[in-house]
């Protein structure tokens, strides 16, 4: 898999397992919790902001675009689209 089409969150744990440091030491320096570092790791849960900003300052992280990002807007969730039904406007009450 090329690196661009890699996810960030695996990209990182390729960064902690290339950075040549433990894990161990990864959690002391940051410090971070053993338990979340390993469960990160596996796959099995996400970082905070303020814990992989933290993660990359240790490991001298820096994230690159390789352009612009242009991401089309889309509908929130839980919405309904904005558009009124031909014959409901200017109706009249009871």
């Amino acid at each position: 898999m090329k690196d661009k089409c890699m996810k960030l969150s695996d990209q990182i744990r390729r960064a902690v397992d290339d950075s040549g440091l433990s894990r161990y030491a990864i959690c002391r320096i940051g410090p971070f919790d053993k338990g979340m570092m390993s469960r990160f790791m596996a796959g099995k849960r996400g970082l905070s902001l303020t814990t992989l900003d933290r993660l990359a300052e240790v490991l001298r992280l820096r994230i690159v675009a390789d352009g612009p990002v242009n991401v089309p807007p889309r509908e929130r969730p839980g919405r309904k689209p904005k558009c009124r039904k031909a014959g409901k406007q200017g109706r009249a009450g009871p």
